[in-house]
């Protein structure tokens, strides 16, 4: 039986480094380290690290693409370990419109470039 797709955006594979910091209901700052992408979407990403974070959990992203860094608010909506890296599924919630911008940009540019050719 196959998979179900939840996704409401294509994620490409992309490894962008990235830093993050948890951040509580409260807005209380928590834990800061860094991680990478490994697939980026106009409405989210797979970010891995080396610690678990909870499903849930609320993270700030400074996310560099290219030459630009972009600031993103997230959600955890899940996690899972794979040889020995944690992956996070996170969902952004609060993206700047001129961050928006770069991120939809950075996303189509990955799609031109690794689009399948047409066939014949």
């Amino acid at each position: 039986m196959g998979k179900t797709e939840r996704r409401h955006f294509i994620r490409p594979e992309s490894l962008n480094l990235l830093d993050y910091l948890v951040v509580d209901d409260q807005g209380r700052q928590g834990d800061y380290s860094m991680g990478r992408t490994l697939n980026v979407s106009k409405g989210g990403i797979l970010m891995e690290t080396h610690i678990p974070l909870p499903q849930g959990q609320q993270v700030m992203i400074t996310l560099g693409l290219k030459d630009e860094l972009i600031d993103i608010m997230g959600k955890i909506v899940y996690s899972t370990y794979n040889a020995g890296r944690h992956q996070n599924g996170i969902e952004f919630f609060h993206v700047t419109e001129s961050d928006q911008k770069i991120l939809n940009r950075y996303v189509k540019a990955f799609h031109e470039n690794f689009a399948e050719p047409a066939s014949s």
